[in-house]
């Protein structure tokens, strides 16, 4: 979108798929809405338009009630761009200035933080200090409604340094005292439910079949269209069960109501410690492709002949991705040549049972093991050829001394990094930058499974050929992808 009048158009359509790709306020109210709130559209001169919710904030307007601005969909930009600021903003979205400050944020980049500050201030309208600081609120608005625990402990498990401060910005965000959004139902048994808002269509079946055909015993599971797992985040372990919420649960997930094609994941969350609230989500949502604007997809694919029936059948097909970069790692290389059910037999034996893991039906006990855990494994526990154990301990070696595969890799380096290990591929470091990295623009065309289902479409299975009928697929190739396997 481009202009003051295009953007109005959205707010008087109460179109949802622009939500999160723009905020308004209100200069005569003082509150600031997504362009899908069902409040009665304001006069045109009334309205400013922001790049993200802490500009509005920043700019001294109050989140609205009716249609929580704060819990939208993430910009689709911000999650498929590959550039400085949108690794950024996915890195403040999984709570690395809540935990390190501006300053490792600004490690993890490379950048100093003046030029960081100034990269997000020109985007987005707010530094890092100020986005982060959005978040916190919403974090600690969440904990509020769906906990039962104390406002202190919420204060710190948001990220707040002072309930002094956690007073001063909740009023300051939405006009209120943090004791005022108190439910008397609230829940107490540490579970925290939770709605997490996508832009339709998202095709359910898709996405966790897809999941559930690749679980590992004790760390995930598939059942009557329930995904659970268990998830290592900074401060302790954690289960998310996640499924489709039923068409009649069409609710944001703080109160407001729903706009045109929006839709929600139902999601519950077993915490060890409530600061990895943050984290939990962004990864939960991470893993379902829940920021991707399918539309934008499935018209670009929809435009080659190829693909139109696939995509009309199955509109909003997503690119299933991973709570874990290294896990997703092994998962490729350990993939390597051999069927999805041999994969997942080999990936059992390397999973530890969880420390303090409760023994309750239905939930993971065993967590996927972190580099160190799995490079003290003695031969024999890997179940694989030498050569594949050599590869897998050289890529545990290179996380555990820094290479990082999550959100705010650079990609291109990323993948560099992989090519040099031994036994790592274009495949495998292909396949790693479609899941961990969540790369939208790769095509896997030497996969057996890729080349089948391009065969099946009536396209070219020549890994030559097929790569060239892809260019026209791009930037979304990553997506075509998932079709090609669905296909096959």
């Amino acid at each position: 979108m481009g202009g003051v009048e295009s953007y109005y158009r959205a707010v008087s359509s109460r179109d949802s798929r622009f939500d999160g790709s723009f905020w308004f306020g209100v200069t005569s109210t003082g509150i600031y809405c997504r362009p899908s709130c069902p409040a009665r559209t304001p006069k045109s001169e009334n309205v400013k338009y922001f790049p993200s919710a802490a500009a509005a904030a920043r700019n001294g307007f109050r989140a609205c009630r009716r249609c929580a601005p704060d819990a939208v969909p993430g910009s689709p930009q911000w999650d498929s761009r590959a550039d400085v600021t949108a690794r950024a903003v996915r890195l403040i979205g999984d709570g690395v200035v809540d935990r390190g400050g501006v300053p490792e944020l600004a490690s993890r980049l490379g950048y100093t933080e003046r030029h960081l500050n100034r990269l997000l201030s020109e985007e987005l309208g707010a530094g890092p200090l100020a986005l982060a600081r959005t978040q916190r609120a919403q974090t600690a608005k969440t904990l509020i409604t769906k906990t039962g625990l104390g406002l202190s402990e919420i204060a710190f498990a948001a990220g707040f340094g002072s309930i002094r401060q956690f007073n001063d910005t909740f009023r300051e965000v939405y006009g209120c005292a943090p004791s005022t959004l108190r439910r008397a139902d609230t829940p107490v048994d540490g579970v925290v439910p939770l709605r997490l808002s996508y832009r339709a269509p998202l095709h359910a079946e898709a996405l966790f079949g897809f999941l559930g055909a690749r679980t590992i015993t004790g760390v995930d599971a598939y059942d009557n269209g329930r995904y659970t797992r268990s998830m290592s985040l900074p401060h302790g372990m954690a289960t998310v069960t996640l499924w489709p919420a039923s068409p009649g649960a069409a609710v944001l997930p703080h109160g407001g109501e729903p706009g045109i094609g929006s839709g929600f994941i139902e999601a519950e969350l077993r915490l060890s410690d409530m600061r990895d609230l943050t984290p939990a989500v962004a990864r939960c949502r991470r893993l379902l492709d829940l920021d991707a604007d399918p539309a934008a997809v499935d018209a670009a694919l929809a435009a080659d002949p190829a693909l139109a029936a696939v995509v009309a059948a199955e509109p909003g097909v997503r690119l299933p991705r991973s709570v874990d970069g290294f896990e997703m790692a092994v998962r490729a290389v350990v993939g390597q040549q051999i069927s999805v059910a041999g994969a997942r037999t080999v990936l059992a034996r390397l999973c530890p049972p969880a420390d303090g893991a409760v023994d309750r039906p239905g939930l993971p006990t065993r967590l996927f093991p972190t580099p160190e855990q799995l490079l003290a494994l003695p031969d024999e526990a890997f179940s694989m050829p030498a050569s594949r154990r050599r590869t897998l301990r050289a890529v545990a070696e290179a996380v555990r001394d820094g290479l990082r595969l999550d959100a705010g890799s650079d990609r291109a380096a990323t993948r560099e990094a992989l090519l040099a290990l031994p036994g790592v591929g274009p495949w495998t470091a292909d396949y790693i930058a479609l899941r961990a990295l969540g790369d939208p623009d790769v095509l896997l065309t030497t996969d057996l499974g890729t080349r089948r289902g391009a065969k099946a479409l009536g396209l070219p299975d020549d890994p030559a050929d097929l790569a060239r009928h892809a260019e026209r697929w791009r930037p979304w190739r990553s997506y075509a992808q998932i079709r090609l396997w669905r296909a096959a």
